[in-house]
């Protein structure tokens, strides 16, 4: 029932907060969104150009107008990068963006920074000024930075598949608050294990995350759930990562999906309040 009622929460919140500044959240595809509040824009996972024969694309049309800057990814203030996998990140468009979009800062785990770096010519230069590098490794102490409005906490947990498959990956999951207000959770590909998340309890204990955006998977077990209930005190929380599948054929997804909130559909949107 706490599930159940958390998605009807999230799209409904605003209207019972009056007088308080909403946040909102647009689905992009696979992990990619953007996270608005006030005049403040972050992207998450924006640009990808594999799609696994599994996954969500970005629209042609949506990628275009981010590239563009075209509303409503006008004003786009940073993008975060959570590893260097291809269905989260493309060397080639995030320079390219950077390129042509010269306001914008990016926060990006060293791997995908060393793979923009072989694309990128010596006039790229001057963008890497912007990209601030997350070298950490699972176990490491977390990371913070304060920009323009932002205040971002960075984590390494491992990929899922840990401890037999992907443990050279650098997953850096993001706690970001925008103007003091809201704070966003994007974990990336995390795996959905309880130990990942117990030896850095204060760290999770020190922030209440008002929207937290964990792959689909974190529904399917015991842990994942606890995770987000008790353990990275999500308000609310977005499946994303969702398999393009299970909304083309609802009958292939899991029965422990049925009446979680997860984005399916490029274009989808939410609407929360902060506690901060």
């Amino acid at each position: 029932m706490k599930r159940a009622m958390q998605c009807v929460i999230l799209v409904a919140f605003c209207a019972t907060a009056a007088g308080r500044e909403t946040t909102s959240v647009q689905y992009l595809a696979n992990e990619g969104v953007m996270i608005t509040h006030g005049d403040t824009k972050i992207l998450f996972d924006p640009l990808f150009d594999n799609s696994y024969n599994r996954y969500r694309l970005v629209p042609d049309k949506m990628r275009d107008a981010i590239f563009a800057g075209q509303a409503p990814y006008d004003g786009v203030d940073a993008v975060f990068i959570s590893h260097s996998h291809g269905d989260h990140f493309s060397a080639s468009e995030v320079v390219r963006l950077l390129r042509e979009r010269q306001q914008i800062l990016l926060y990006t785990p060293a791997q995908a920074v060393a793979e923009m770096r072989q694309i990128a010519t010596p006039d790229d230069e001057a963008i890497f000024e912007r990209v601030t590098t997350f070298d950490i490794e699972y176990g490491d102490t977390p990371v913070f930075v304060r920009q323009d409005g932002l205040l971002i906490e960075a984590l390494c947990i491992p990929h899922a598949g840990w401890p037999t498959a992907r443990t050279d990956v650098q997953n850096i999951t993001f706690r970001v608050t925008l103007e003091d207000a809201s704070t966003v959770l994007h974990l990336g590909d995390a795996d959905a294990r309880l130990v990942h998340f117990e030896q850095d309890e204060a760290y999770w204990d020190e922030r209440q995350i008002d929207l937290a955006l964990p792959p689909y998977w974190f529904f399917l077990s015991e842990d994942g759930r606890e995770i987000l209930d008790d353990r990275v005190h999500a308000r609310n929380s977005v499946g994303i990562h969702v398999p393009a599948q299970f909304s083309e054929d609802p009958s292939s997804m899991p029965g422990e999906l049925l009446g979680e909130d997860l984005f399916h559909q490029p274009g989808e949107g939410r609407r929360f309040t902060g506690t901060q």
